[in-house]
């Protein structure tokens, strides 16, 4: 399966990305669970963290080197912005 390329990352707190793909989606990424495993563990530096970019020609995103996750990992392991509104919406509503 071809994944799509990361168009634009944003660092957010509590360890999390937000993503927009090339093919217009937005999604949220939790790394926490990733943090527990070498070499990200050095991710939780919130100040490198935050220094993420994406990376060349959109195939995943980095923070150095030795630091980077593909846009596969990146689009199977998110939730997408519309998804996560829903949940906000529909847990706001009130049942009559």
């Amino acid at each position: 399966m071809q994944y799509p390329k990361i168009s634009y990352v944003q660092a957010l707190t509590n360890y999390q990305l937000f993503l927009i793909f090339d093919n217009v989606v937005s999604k949220v990424y939790d790394s926490k669970q990733l943090l527990q495993n070498s070499p990200f563990e050095i991710l939780k530096d919130e100040q490198l963290f935050m220094t993420v970019k994406k990376g060349s020609g959109g195939y995943g995103v980095i923070w150095n080197d030795d630091l980077d996750l593909s846009e596969a990992t990146l689009w199977e392991n998110s939730f997408a912005l519309a998804t996560v509104q829903n949940l906000v919406e529909n847990s706001t509503k009130k049942v009559s």
